[in-house]
């Protein structure tokens, strides 16, 4: 028996017979040309020809695994038309004098290294979005056929270097068990697609694409992130006894759905979900979340060319307004900055990004960006539930200066006879200790309170939480984080304001039932830790 170990990124335990996926590769002869003109030419109808495939696999895609998953090849066909993309295409063309090829495959290297050396994961995922966008334009240059893997039999565990959306959607769902690969995230197409079909993957295990593999018999565990090959019996029977536990348990969370959110001494807690994108409003529905607790507005800009209008912002706000009804959704005002980059801001470098010009501080110097989301959101709250929600707040004068930018969006929009809701609410996230520190003060010009556990931890314990060196040394349960949990919350109830949590400590097993007696109104938790969540708060007490 042989063990891997890796991350795992979708959990479930399956079992089948190894089967290897090698991509087509394509080798590009570097060769100079003389008529420029021509080669531009050969470049423009073979990037419309890769703009044509995408069109087809993302009705392939919405067909076959739904709209939310096929979403990517809206996205690579962004990639296909971003100017910064084309312009170094075009450039290696024209002044190098070299072939298309070269000029696709050298432009991959450099921008696909540019989002790997990200401190982003989601951003760092799209290094292979842009080389599998390139490896299209190159197999359509180069003229040679492509080739579609087949799986030999059923309960296939594909083991690969890493998997593009393109290759994962053409691959036969119903004989795939699990996916295992060298590379990848928790933001890769394979998780997504692993979560879409409900079965184990894991990433990181490295050199796994051996031939001495291939046919094998193996067991995949996607709770511990290890693969066995040609497990004993002791193995298959301890696996198998797990995965009997753990289908019955999930069968066992499904009967939460449509149930209250209520404590055994009937507090009811709001839960709700965050997301990133309006393609994420399935999962929220599927997984009866009760509102969203937190919209990533900087998706719609990272995932954009240039500023995305007020129209863009309208239309996807008004999208997951429409979708959930009555239920409340919070829309966190652009939050960029630190690890989150976008070339089109033109933000000057910084020694130490974390602590410097972001999320609210952009928005107050940059006004006419802000007030253009601003108008956007109170738009679409005609339209639905909606609140606005201000990140990196530090102190009671930037509360009232992005409050005073809302009224003048009002007073335009009243101006401009445009509907709205006029009695929208205004909270802020409690992520740094500044802010945790005089949250009294904060509470008389907010409407709620949302702790942002993620960057409050790294804060207070002055740890960075990207840095790998110090991530085992960073305790989520230290005492300093809970007590200023408690703070706040006690803050937050004093002036009459309701106070939730929206960072991953918000779905940890082993706080939430503190901070339900700490008098935690909401959780907001990731779609899929919904029902777990909930599970959780039921069998939970609300008093000591």
């Amino acid at each position: 028996m042989i063990i891997l170990s890796g991350k795992a990124v979708c959990s479930g335990i399956n079992f089948g017979k190894v089967s290897l996926y090698t991509r087509d590769s394509f080798t590009v002869k570097r060769r100079h040309v003389e008529d420029i003109e021509a080669e531009t030419m050969r470049y423009n109808k073979a990037k419309t020809e890769a703009i044509d495939e995408l069109e087809l696999l993302y009705y392939k895609a919405t067909k076959e695994i739904g709209e939310a998953e096929a979403q990517i090849f809206s996205i690579h066909r962004m990639m296909l038309e971003d100017i910064d993309y084309n312009e170094s295409v075009m450039n290696i063309i024209t002044k190098q004098r070299l072939n298309a090829e070269t000029a696709v495959l050298m432009t991959a290297d450099s921008f696909s290294k540019m989002f790997s050396d990200m401190d982003d994961t989601y951003m760092q995922a799209r290094a292979s979005d842009v080389r599998d966008v390139s490896d299209r334009i190159i197999g359509i240059l180069s003229g040679e056929e492509r080739h579609e893997f087949t799986a030999d039999g059923d309960n296939i565990i594909i083991f690969a270097d890493d998997l593009a959306p393109s290759e994962t959607l053409q691959m036969d769902k119903e004989k795939i068990t699990a996916f295992v690969t060298e590379k990848g995230s928790a933001t890769s197409h394979t998780a997504i697609l692993a979560r879409s079909l409900s079965i184990p993957a894991i990433i990181g295990i490295k050199s796994i694409v051996k031939e001495e593999y291939d046919g094998k018999f193996a067991a995949v565990d996607g709770y511990t992130g290890r693969v066995y090959i040609e497990p004993t019996e002791e193995i298959m029977k301890e696996l198998s006894a797990k995965k009997n536990e753990k289908d019955e348990q999930r069968e066992l969370l499904k009967e939460l759905k449509d149930k209250p959110t209520v404590t055994v001494d009937g507090k009811k807690i709001k839960l709700y979900a965050n997301i990133g994108t309006t393609a994420d409003l399935g999962n929220v529905i599927l997984n009866d979340a009760e509102g969203i607790g937190l919209f990533r507005s900087e998706f719609l800009y990272l995932e954009s060319e240039d500023f995305p209008t007020e129209d863009m912002q309208f239309e996807a706000y008004k999208k997951i307004a429409e979708g959930m009804g009555e239920k409340p959704v919070i829309i966190r005002t652009l939050d960029i900055g630190a690890d989150k980059k976008i070339d089109y801001f033109k933000l000057p470098e910084e020694e130490n990004p974390a602590l410097g010009m972001r999320a609210i501080r952009i928005c107050l110097t940059r006004r006419d960006i802000f007030k253009t989301q601003l108008r956007a959101i109170l738009r679409a709250s005609a339209f639905g539930n909606i609140m606005i929600m201000l990140p990196m707040i530090v102190s009671l004068k930037e509360i009232q200066d992005a409050k005073a930018i809302i009224n003048e969006a009002k007073a335009e929009l009243d101006e401009a006879k445009i509907p709205y809701a006029k009695d929208l609410q205004v909270g802020i996230m409690i992520e740094t200790p500044a802010a945790a520190i005089i949250s009294d003060i904060l509470a008389e010009e907010s409407d709620f309170f949302s702790i942002g556990t993620n960057d409050l931890t790294q804060y207070l314990l002055a740890m960075d939480r990207q840095n790998e060196d110090v991530a085992e040394m960073m305790d989520t349960h230290h005492e300093a984080i809970l007590r200023t949990i408690k703070m706040v919350i006690e803050n937050a109830h004093k002036k009459g304001i309701w106070a939730g949590i929206c960072g991953e400590l918000g779905s940890d097993s082993e706080l939430i039932p503190k901070f339900l007696k700490m008098g935690i109104d909401e959780l907001s938790v990731t779609c899929g830790k919904v029902l777990e969540v909930r599970k959780i708060v039921r069998e939970s007490y609300s008093k000591n």
